[in-house]
């Protein structure tokens, strides 16, 4: 059961719209939020610190739509509810409902609105490297994803040493895992990944041929995803123990959302194999 803190329809004159006059002029909208937070501590110790400032989120809000001119309400809203998880750490999710009330269209309407919601999100990746300084290749991958705005890194295990999977004659691997929290949809998530990759000269000649620098996408959230360009769970992890070793140091007792074992489980039914 999650708790809430709830924000509904404070009024904010600001400059967003399609048209020209809606940027110059300015008008009115309405904003609605729900904080996704967990009053557990809060409830026990009775500590401001340990409570959202519901007033300075409403301050925050109100600048946010005052210092910025989108031209998509979409926009503004999924702008500023990421600016503010950003902002306050106890925010685990957020939904933000923008209304429009005085909407050009020349109809007779209450208001037009968009509705999106954003949260923190936890992933779980292997990051490799087999050829030239692999060390450096994996170092400068972990600084890309915590320079990325949204991504915050958790958690990195050791770097170890392993033999290529796949069967392709190469040099030994070196291999680790990491625990990261962000705002970006599993796709977007993908797609920065892919980024990283070719900033460190990543080529796609040889399917489990040598790379200076593989990153894959282990597990997001609880989700199961089956689309053209990403698995998720990762394929055939249960069988890579260059995988499973380094995540198991950092999270034993995750679960494969399918199978329901545990990340320590699956390791060691590899190893009675």
């Amino acid at each position: 059961m999650k708790d809430y803190i709830t924000i509904k329809d404070l009024e904010v004159f600001a400059n967003h719209g399609a048209y020209e006059e809606e940027n110059i002029l300015g008008q009115k909208f309405l904003v609605s939020a729900k904080l996704e937070v967990d009053f557990k501590k809060a409830a026990r110790t009775d500590e401001l610190e340990h409570a959202v400032n519901y007033g300075m989120v409403c301050q925050s809000i109100v600048s946010y739509m005052k210092e910025h001119t989108f031209h998509l309400l979409e926009t503004v809203a999924v702008r500023m509810a990421r600016a503010l998880l950003l902002e306050y750490s106890l925010v685990t999710g957020i939904t933000i409902t923008l209304k429009k009330p005085w909407a050009p269209i020349g109809y007779s309407l209450d208001t037009a609105s968009v509705t999106t919601r954003q949260a923190w999100h936890d992933a779980y990746l292997s990051i490799g490297s087999n050829l030239g300084d692999k060390r450096q290749y994996l170092e400068d991958a972990l600084l890309a994803l915590k320079k990325t705005e949204g991504y915050q890194l958790e958690e990195v295990s050791d770097f170890i040493e392993t033999e290529p999977y796949g069967g392709v004659e190469q040099d030994s691997f070196l291999n680790g895992a990491l625990h990261l929290r962000c705002l970006d949809s599993p796709e977007e998530l993908l797609e920065r990944m892919h980024e990283i990759e070719q900033e460190a000269g990543r080529e796609r000649k040889i399917h489990w041929g040598p790379r200076t620098l593989d990153l894959d996408l282990l597990f997001y959230d609880d989700q199961v995803i089956s689309s053209k360009d990403l698995l998720v769970p990762h394929i055939d992890l249960e069988n890579r123990e260059f995988v499973l070793k380094p995540l198991c140091q950092i999270a034993p007792y995750l679960r494969h959302p399918l199978t329901g074992l545990s990340v320590k489980q699956l390791l060691e039914n590899l190893n009675k194999k």
